[in-house]
């Protein structure tokens, strides 16, 4: 890999400007913490991807249309990508750990209410309750890699990391189907609730930062805080980083968390375990491709051109998923896009590569922000997408796959339209 040279930060600026520089962890000690912040990430992971599992006993419960089952499934991503910003900084101000062992508790409290709940209403709030309480969990996982790794192993580590947070999907693959066709959905949150307590046990427990981290200089106020992450919106690179940011991860994610069981069980008559066993099958090439991809990286330069690239092709591969039925092609075509999809790994080290060295935990809450911003956004709109095309009489699958290819082709031509960031340059 041709990663820029400069050492990852270990924190942001203090209010003076000047970077606290805390040693980094031994390797073992740094390995050990960050798989254990990996199991928060891996049932984040788990929670936004049970739609596609629990579709059809919420549509039977509750009376869901698409539309409302798109914006149930939606409601994680989008309370997850608002409050990306405001979990940035408080992992800047209060540390890593703080900001998971506070937070994470909402996501137990969320998942209870859904298992409980008895109206479409209380099952909207336990899943934005979800969504904020697993908020830091992969940020956290991105801003420790950045701190005790160094740069040049900056994409392996996270595309690693990204693999094994896939377990997560994992239990929401066969594992899930199974507890689902015999107990019901509330059976799933309530189990995922129980794994979330352990989670945040073990990551008390477990996750320490280095004595010496904190800045002896007064600790920033939280408006400057905020003022430095909209400092980078100033930046026209941002902006492309963003566009792009908005729409790969939200296809993966419309497809393996809302789509898939609902494309499978009403276009080709499969069971609910039949389709759970293709999103184990998809869940674990999703554990791999980032890690390759992350080895893979061809460097600053390169990486742009093969980020449009597989953007673009995963988007033709989306366009005839909706207009060919043949479900041993559909079948081929998923999984060729989830092979694509691991490339979404390189933005991250795009990201880090675009701005200043003190910068990057900014920079990565911002582009973590627009991934899941984006992944509500479109999870909403396929809902829509697949409405309007039953009311006009057209195959629903067939208006969601081609909105996520339209949505996916924009995204690549805002990235491509921006310019490269004089950061970028400068490391070339």
């Amino acid at each position: 890999m041709n990663q820029p040279a400069t050492s990852p930060p270990t924190s942001t600026p203090d209010s003076h400007g000047a970077a606290a520089a805390p040693p980094r962890l031994p390797p073992r000690a740094a390995w050990a913490m960050l798989l254990v912040l990996i199991s928060g990430f891996a049932l984040s992971q788990a929670y936004r991807t049970v739609t596609a599992i629990f579709a059809q006993g919420l549509q039977a419960d509750f009376g869901l249309s698409t539309a409302s089952l798109g914006l149930f499934a939606s409601l994680f991503a989008l309370t997850f990508g608002a409050v990306q910003l405001f979990m940035g900084v408080g992992i800047d101000l209060y540390g890593l750990r703080r900001t998971v062992l506070v937070t994470a508790p909402l996501c137990v409290l969320g998942a209870v209410i859904s298992a409980w709940s008895p109206n479409y209403a209380w099952l909207l709030a336990g899943q934005a309750l979800i969504g904020l309480g697993c908020a830091p969990a992969f940020l956290a996982c991105t801003v420790f890699i950045a701190r005790h790794f160094t740069a040049s192993q900056f994409a392996l580590v996270s595309g690693i990391s990204l693999g094994l947070g896939g377990v997560g999907m994992l239990f929401t693959g066969t594992p899930l189907a199974w507890l689902v066709e015999r107990y019901g959905w509330r059976s799933g949150f309530a189990l995922l609730g129980l794994l979330s307590a352990l989670s945040w046990l073990l990551i008390a427990w477990k996750v320490h930062e280095p004595q010496g981290s904190a800045s002896t200089a007064p600790r920033q106020s939280w408006l400057t805080a905020i003022r430095e992450f909209g400092a980078l919106l100033t930046m026209p690179h941002s902006w492309g980083i963003l566009s792009l940011g908005l729409v790969t991860y939200a296809s993966f994610l419309t497809l393996r968390g809302l789509w898939l069981g609902p494309l499978f069980m009403e276009r080709h008559g499969w069971s609910l375990v039949a389709s759970g066993n293709l999103a184990l099958l998809v869940s674990v090439i999703s554990l791999v491709m980032p890690g390759l991809f992350g080895r893979m990286d061809p460097g600053p330069l390169r990486r742009r051109q093969w980020m449009v690239g597989s953007v673009m092709a995963t988007a033709v591969l989306y366009a005839v998923l909706g207009l060919l039925h043949a479900t041993w092609l559909n079948v081929a075509l998923i999984i060729i896009i989830v092979i694509c999809s691991g490339s979404s790994v390189l933005q991250y080290a795009n990201a880090r590569s675009s701005f200043p060295p003190e910068a990057t935990g900014r920079a990565m809450a911002l582009l973590t922000m627009a991934m899941f911003l984006g992944a509500g956004l479109m999870q909403w709109l396929t809902g829509l997408f697949a409405s309007w095309a039953q009311h006009y009489g057209f195959d629903p699958f067939a208006g969601v796959m081609l909105g996520i290819a339209g949505m996916l082709a924009l995204g690549a031509a805002g990235f491509q339209a921006m310019p490269m960031s004089e950061q970028l340059r400068k490391n070339l």
